[in-house]
């Protein structure tokens, strides 16, 4: 009679388990599909003529797969030069916030000041101002010493570093053991190679994710180029947005949207083989306030 009742118990919880294990697959499989129906729909958009967009009613699968619409968003604006702008902009930009963020983040995880706990408080506070409150502002100071139109302003960007990727490697260099430091320092070496030989080859998963982060924030970004840079040095954001229109200035839809697939595949690339990388920085970065 016990042993039946114990069975029972063992039955009811793996149903239990087997239940909430399905509940979080479905939810998962729901989030999925929730996130991939945007590409998706893209792709079809992409497979239609132009017809078919504007016809009523809409049919979801188009009829007659136009994949010459692939061809045609590469060759109606100069796609590899645009991308190849996006790519430089980004890479750069990219490479110089890194570095600068892990010495923010190395001079406020190792370095001992007086005030450092209020000036880290100070750059985290900024976090919560919205980009856009900068743009004019930026706008007139780079006008004004002549770097409108030209890259400088991402490398000064770069230069200056960015609070949530100091924080991530503040976080990160705080959760390294200080003997690690300390037999270093007995070893004659001074902070400087401490952290470029010591700290930052540690750091691989925070710099990947620090450089995965830039880089896709400057790909993506559309609003920055389209006010700071003009004709051929903009960036593929701008010109896929301006630049696919007909002789009477109609919106290529379809051609447009076989752009944006070319123009999201980089960004897919990168994340999928730097994925562990991305998702090891991000939970490592959190293991000592």
């Amino acid at each position: 009679m016990i042993q039946q009742h114990a069975a029972s118990r063992v039955t009811a919880r793996q149903r239990k388990e087997v239940l909430s294990r399905g509940l979080i697959y479905l939810s998962l499989l729901i989030l999925v599909l929730v996130f991939i129906a945007p590409l998706l729909w893209d792709g079809l958009m992409a497979l239609k003529s132009q017809p078919e967009l504007t016809a009523f009613p809409v049919h979801v699968l188009p009829e007659h797969p136009e994949w010459q619409n692939f061809v045609l968003a590469l060759t109606y604006i100069n796609y590899g030069h645009y991308a190849l702008n996006s790519f430089i902009l980004a890479t750069l930009h990219s490479v110089l916030v890194t570095m600068t963020s892990a010495l923010v983040g190395f001079g406020f995880a190792r370095l001992q000041a007086r005030g450092k706990n209020v000036l880290f408080l100070v750059m985290l506070s900024t976090m919560m101002l919205p980009a856009i409150l900068t743009v004019i502002p930026t706008y007139v100071i780079f006008a004004r010493i002549g770097l409108i139109n030209t890259y400088w302003p991402w490398v000064l960007w770069g230069l200056a570093s960015t609070p949530y990727l100091s924080f991530l490697f503040r976080q990160f260099f705080s959760s390294i053991p200080t003997e690690l430091e300390e037999a270093a320092i007995m070893d004659g070496c001074s902070y400087w190679r401490i952290f470029w030989q010591i700290f930052l080859p540690l750091s691989k998963p925070v710099i990947a994710t620090a450089a995965i982060l830039s880089f896709t924030a400057v790909w993506g970004d559309f609003f920055t180029p389209l006010i700071f840079l003009s004709g051929d040095n903009t960036t593929l954001s701008v010109a896929l947005a301006n630049g696919y229109a007909d002789v009477n200035g109609h919106l290529l839809t379809n051609v447009l949207a076989a752009g944006t697939i070319f123009y999201i595949i980089p960004v897919l690339v990168l994340f999928f083989f730097a994925q562990r990388s991305f998702v090891q920085g991000i939970a490592t970065a959190g293991l000592k306030g």
